[in-house]
């Protein structure tokens, strides 16, 4: 298995971890936070829009699901299709931060925390 560099900068602002994504290693995806394409993003508009790295900092909401952009029909289908945990990485990023979370990821070569 290829061993990858963590990065803090590919942790998307949704949870995933960008630097384990086939797209992102293709080089054909810049990761969330250097995509300019994915201006139709509520989740990334919002973080942008208030700073954070993630929904991990936000001051808004004290659990992701509460939060209807994070926690929508969509992100359930994604969820369900891709057996990955996008609140769970949120959850797993507030607790070890943003650093260790794109350390362990990149160790497991995983984009989420699975479900």
């Amino acid at each position: 298995m290829e061993t990858l560099k963590p990065d803090t900068s590919l942790v998307s602002y949704c949870g995933l971890y960008c630097g384990s994504c086939r797209s992102h290693k293709k080089g054909k995806c810049p990761g969330c936070h250097g995509n300019t394409k994915a201006a139709w993003c509520k989740v990334r508009s919002c973080c942008m829009e208030n700073s954070f790295l993630s929904c991990a900092d936000c001051t808004f909401f004290e659990n992701a699901a509460d939060c209807k952009k994070i926690n929508n029909f969509i992100g359930k289908i994604f969820a369900f299709v891709f057996k990955s945990d996008r609140l769970g990485s949120l959850e797993l990023i507030r607790e070890i931060g943003h650093d260790e979370f794109a350390k362990r990821m990149a160790e497991k070569g995983t984009m989420t925390i699975g479900k």
